[in-house]
This record gives structure tokens, sequence and C-alpha cells, in this order.
């Protein structure tokens, strides 16, 4: 379950175009549907969070969930490493990512298929060993993707050097439950980088398969 929630945040959880990469606060609402016979709707909810606020600075991200089980995931671009926190541990879990347990495999784009928050979204559909991955993106939301070439978990980087931006909107089927995570505000801002920051004294446990 833990591998399947690490990947799940990585997924959730991104080169210029015009302007500069974008920094700044995405708030996504999160929906979850469950296929396990012993989880509802409702608890899955609960237990990933129905709100998740992602910020993003160069090459490091943050997302703060609301649920009762994961708390927070933090990228630390010059180590590439993902950094997981649980309701149920002191210690963060540390994944390497340059590992990816899952394969695309196949891909296809299509083009201004609908708006959210004014922009005008494509469509990106990765097939992947775990499931169906879809992601609705506007290049105004840019990231520098060379800074992620070796953030390979969670299929992160496949999804960036074909959009060269970050989702406002993503759907994640697996044989588990169905996600699907929709922006609601997006805020540009200059972030204090010490955001990016672990907890001091972090006692951290390596995540493994």
């Amino acid at each position: 379950m833990l591998k399947t929630i690490t990947f799940l945040l990585a997924t959730i959880i991104s080169i210029t175009t015009l302007g500069q990469p974008f920094e700044g606060k995405i708030v996504y609402k999160n929906t979850y549907k469950s296929k396990l016979p012993n989880v509802t709707d409702e608890q899955l909810t609960s237990m990933m969070g129905s709100t998740q606020e992602y910020f993003i600075k160069n090459g490091d991200y943050k997302s703060i969930l609301n649920g009762s089980y994961v708390q927070w995931q933090l990228y630390i671009n010059k180590d590439n490493k993902l950094y997981s926190k649980m309701a149920n541990s002191q210690a963060p879990i540390s994944t390497d990512a340059a590992t990816n347990p899952d394969e695309i495999l196949k891909s296809e784009i299509n083009r201004g298929v609908t708006e959210i928050l004014g922009y005008k979204c494509d469509e990106l559909i990765l097939t992947c060993k775990s499931g169906i991955q879809k992601y609705y993106f506007n290049t105004k939301l840019s990231v520098d993707t060379k800074l992620f070439a070796n953030h390979k978990f969670g299929n992160w980087y496949d999804f960036l050097s074909k959009s060269n931006s970050l989702p406002l909107k993503t759907i994640f089927e697996s044989g588990q439950f169905n996600m699907e995570s929709v922006a609601v505000e997006v805020k540009e801002m200059k972030l204090d980088k010490t955001i990016f920051d672990l907890p001091a004294n972090a006692q951290i446990e390596k995540f493994s398969n």
C-alpha cells in the first residue's frame, strides 16, 4: 500500500515558452474512487486528502495534503530524492527519484480538449504498466524540464518532457482506485527557498520496494 501511495503522490504529484518557469502555488481538489472491497471512496479520500497545496521553485517542489495518513511530500532536486511524510511515522521516507517501477507502453497528445481556470488545456494520455494516466496542461505554467531529467519516479520526467508544463488536471486509473486532481487556484509568487528544507534533525527512513 505504501508503494502505491508513494507512486500516486509522485504522479499527482512540474522549457520555458514565452516567459519564465512557473514559481508559486497551485491548489488541487482531489477525489478518489476505490476499487478495493474493504475501502470506501470516503475512507480513501480521508486517508489521502481531498486538498493538495503544491509549491514549486526552480527544481524543488513540495505538496502539503490534508489526509489523515499522507501529510506531505518534498522533492529536493540536488539530491534527486523524494521525501514522503506519513502520519504514522515521525521519520520522512526517502525514495530515489531515479528509480521507476512503472513502464510507459504508449503515449498520445490531444490538443485543446478542455479549459481549467481560464487555461486552454492539451491532454497527454500515458498508457502504463500500472494503468492509465491523463494529464491536462497549458504551457503558460512552464517548467525547466532539464531540472527534472533524472526524476523518473512516477513517470514525472516522461510527462514533463512531452508537456514542458505543470498539470492543471490529472486522472490516474489503476487496479486499486481512480483519482482525479483538478486545480482550483493558481498563484504565481516568489517563494522562500526554506519551504523546501527538510525538518531540522529529521531521521530519514529509506523506502524499499
